[in-house]
């Protein structure tokens, strides 16, 4: 039953992502492109279904149609990509592939207005030599690109520049600072649809609190409902004596925290580097955990990457900070039960800890001498909720495209980089999920989740030493969330 409710959240989570993402760039339907993607997990569900647990999933079963799908999901892609308006016959390549991206604005809506020779003259000359050696200017469909020599720090020679611009154009352009595929910085001016004379309200869209609030107040009812359940009072039960709810209260209210908190830390980081982004909106499921989790949407670009790491480190670290106690609160409510060779991730009434070493060590120091090797925990509400803050850091801080771990090695090593590790994470999930099969919804995810986003404005100068160790600390915290209790470990520990 487990893994149908698995591959239905599956389901859902990748339409919204393929809507969201690719159905801007191709023509081929949204609900094509999600039965490709959908058709290895379906594949591989129909395997346990028909052979049961027991039976280990052959490696052949799990790549091939991976392999064959990845391939299909491409050429799909490309068969109805969308063509881009050009402004010029020009063949250079672009040194920079994800230019079209570097902010979240409506493709009909970026393309510039071409210069005329006084104004291209006046764009030249906000360029000074001693700042950035400006050696030419290329027209593309969607920017101009000003490529030359860097001559000072980058973030001098950006605020210099942005200024000079900004006196002689106004608000009409967003000035990026960006890195080619050479590693040379070179500056790109894009069409701001956010110009005054363009938008005289650009931040009505994101003011709706009472739509929040609605959400809130759902969320708070179907975790409440689906505490109860795990409190071990069945849907009769509650029905008759509508006061047992109350039972459902403490994981209810434990997982709203902690969603609310790690969005809020996003939020109040956005409004403070001044980026227009929504409330935090929850999203309410009458299943499995009772939400989907909560989000937030950034409405304008990122000024530069510390903006951009701080916001994508906020909410992990906000949300891990609440997810301790609560989770600390909810082990000492806890009973030691023995394991069951079915216990896994998902066993709650015999949840083994030694599937996570931190897991592990918070359990040993709570339940102390009564958590012995061959027990494991039957978990309170309160600690299911604990365990849920766990697993959404953890997921959270994968270093993958448009996650906030993705957030914070773009921040930390660059866009290029970032690409890099993002890819090794895919490859590292997936290898792991064949060991073990309770992170292959992760893999899935990693693996069709775009590999890069959004750059800042100012996406070249660097972070400093303090958010760089702050950024390894986020990474090491991963994987002590999500590498299991190593047998020494567990030996000293007597676990």
């Amino acid at each position: 039953m487990w893994l149908l409710l698995l591959l239905l959240v599956l389901s859902i989570i990748t339409y919204a992502l393929i809507k969201r993402t690719v159905t801007s760039i191709t023509r081929t339907p949204a609900w094509l492109l999600w039965l490709v993607i959908m058709t290895p997990p379906i594949a591989w569900t129909a395997w346990y279904m028909v052979m049961g647990d027991d039976e280990p999933i052959p490696l052949v079963w799990i790549t091939l149609p991976l392999l064959i799908c990845f391939i299909v999901y491409g050429w799909l892609i490309s068969l109805g990509r969308i063509p881009t308006k050009t402004q010029s016959n020009t063949q250079t390549p672009s040194p920079s592939p994800n230019l079209e991206k570097t902010t979240n604005i409506p493709q009909d809506s970026v393309s510039i207005r071409p210069i005329t020779a006084t104004e291209e003259q006046s764009l030249r000359d906000c360029f000074p030599w001693g700042v950035y050696y400006l050696q030419n200017l290329d027209y593309r469909p969607q920017a101009i690109l000003c490529r030359g020599k860097l001559r000072t720090a980058p973030e001098k020679a950006y605020q210099s520049i942005k200024n000079n611009i900004e006196e002689v154009f106004g608000d009409r352009f967003l000035i990026l600072f960006q890195e080619s595929l050479q590693g040379q910085p070179f500056f790109a001016l894009v069409a701001n649809p956010w110009a005054k004379s363009q938008h005289k309200e650009p931040q009505l869209a994101t003011t709706r609190p009472l739509f929040a609030l609605g959400l809130l107040l759902l969320t708070l009812c179907t975790t409440t409902i689906i505490g109860t359940e795990m409190a071990g009072i069945s849907l009769e039960q509650w029905q008759d004596d509508l006061t047992l709810l109350l039972k459902g209260l403490p994981y209810s209210l434990g997982v709203i925290t902690i969603l609310g908190i790690h969005e809020l830390s996003h939020y109040l980081t956005a409004i403070r580097y001044k980026i227009v982004t929504t409330l935090p909106y929850f999203i309410p499921i009458p299943f499995f955990l009772g939400t989907f989790g909560a989000f937030i949407q950034m409405k304008s670009p990122i000024p530069h990457r510390k903006a951009l790491f701080d916001v994508g480190i906020a909410g992990p670290l906000g949300g891990f900070i609440v997810t301790l106690p609560i989770l600390l609160w909810g082990l000492s409510l806890s009973e030691v039960v023995p394991l069951t060779e079915e216990s896994t991730l998902l066993s709650l009434e015999a949840f083994d800890p030694r599937f996570s070493f931190l897991f592990a060590v918070l359990g040993k120091l709570v339940l102390g001498s009564s958590l012995i090797a061959g027990k494991g925990i039957h978990l309170h509400p309160l600690a299911i909720a604990g365990y849920v803050g766990l697993v959404i850091t953890a997921l959270n801080l994968m270093p993958v495209g448009q996650l906030d771990g993705g957030h914070i090695v773009h921040g930390m090593f660059g866009q290029r980089t970032a690409i890099i590790i993002g890819q090794f994470t895919r490859l590292f999930m997936l290898i792991y999920a064949m060991i073990r099969r309770e992170f292959l919804l992760w893999a899935i995810i990693l693996f069709f989740m775009p590999s890069s986003e959004q750059p800042a404005l100012n996406d070249v100068t660097e972070l400093d030493n303090t958010r760089d160790a702050l950024g390894l600390f986020s990474l090491a915290l991963l994987l002590i969330i999500l590498l299991p209790l190593p047998g020494t470990v567990a030996q000293w520990l007597q676990l």
